[in-house]
């Protein structure tokens, strides 16, 4: 068996060759691997947010009225 033959078989199928702007994070799944975007990051965090500060407002009117 030669060392740089086309048979990768034995160490997990053929490799992808991947450009530059794939591994700084560019892609159609934004990064290698399918990781997050970091807008839905951003948007779910803000969201949670918002639900604390609501439940927090529901709080502090239930004790001004209760």
């Amino acid at each position: 068996m030669t060392r740089g033959g086309g048979n990768m078989l034995g160490v997990g199928g053929t490799r992808q060759h991947l450009g530059r702007k794939a591994l700084r994070g560019g892609g159609p799944a934004g990064r290698i691997g399918g990781g997050t975007d970091p807008q839905a990051k951003k948007r779910a965090l803000l969201r949670t947010l918002e639900e604390q500060r609501e439940a927090r407002r529901e709080d502090d009117a239930e004790k001004e009225n209760g």
